[in-house]
């Protein structure tokens, strides 16, 4: 299994340049972001599926859930929870 830096302390993330973070919401290990551009980026601990990639896979590098660009959707609101991610969208 791959090592997943599960910290409780801020850390520093490296995202892609051209995206603007508007909005963060944190769970117990697991982090999601909403871009100005709608898109929404997870990454943590992924163990119940929390992260919205369809797997049950931990990932230490934000990955856009493709879900919703697939969709058309656009996410407005993200609230983490301990194991879990409510996300509002937009058509």
């Amino acid at each position: 299994a791959a090592f997943i830096s599960i910290q409780a302390f801020p850390a520093l993330l490296d995202l892609p340049e051209d995206l603007e973070v508007i909005t963060v919401s944190c769970g117990s290990r697991h982090t999601a972001v909403i871009t100005r551009g709608g898109e929404l980026y997870t990454w943590g601990w992924g163990k119940y599926g929390q992260l919205g990639h369809g797997n049950n896979i931990s990932s230490d590098q934000a990955r856009r859930v493709e879900h919703l660009v697939a969709q058309g959707l656009r996410a407005e609101e993200v609230v983490c929870g301990p194991w879990t991610t409510y996300v509002r969208v937009l058509e």
